[in-house]
């Protein structure tokens, strides 16, 4: 049993899909930070520091909360890679993982973007990017990595 599980990787790998299936299997709490809630910017401000900024400091504060009352398994995720590196920093001395999610496959992963539920902004451009820096990455303290490349979503959760 973990304290906290963190889910980390780029657009389309499979995040949401795999934390539903470990939500699923260890009743703990499921949290995406895309879970706070819209908020007027002020007009002054710089929106994507500001805004961004403010998601993790709530996202900070829910996850601890959940932990203070004695809850396990808190999945979380939807964090971009400069707050996971934070983690480890964060969270010492509580039983935590991160699991860094990829595709070592690009195509796949490409693939899995454009056919999603939820439609959205689709920047093929920024997913490679960021699909090269996450992988490029060392592995952080407490992270481990997941390759779905040619996995099926059955695989990947279980």
């Amino acid at each position: 049993m973990k304290d906290f599980i963190f889910i980390i990787g780029p657009s389309g790998v499979g995040k949401t899909t795999l934390a539903k299936g470990l939500y699923e299997h260890y009743k703990g709490v499921y949290f995406e930070q895309n879970m706070i809630p819209e908020f007027a910017i002020p007009s002054n401000i710089d929106e994507g520091k500001y805004e961004e900024e403010i998601m993790w400091e709530c996202s900070l504060r829910i996850l601890n909360y959940f932990h203070e009352k004695g809850i396990k398994n808190i999945i979380a995720l939807d964090f971009n890679d400069l707050r996971t590196k934070e983690i480890p920093k964060i969270f010492k001395g509580t039983n935590f993982i991160t699991l860094k999610l990829v595709s070592s496959d690009y195509e796949q992963n490409k693939r899995q973007m454009l056919e999603r539920d939820e439609k959205g902004l689709i920047d093929l451009e920024l997913l490679e990017v960021s699909t090269k820096r996450i992988m490029k990455r060392d592995l952080l303290p407490n992270e481990v990595l997941l390759d779905v490349a040619n996995k099926t979503k059955e695989d990947a959760v279980y």
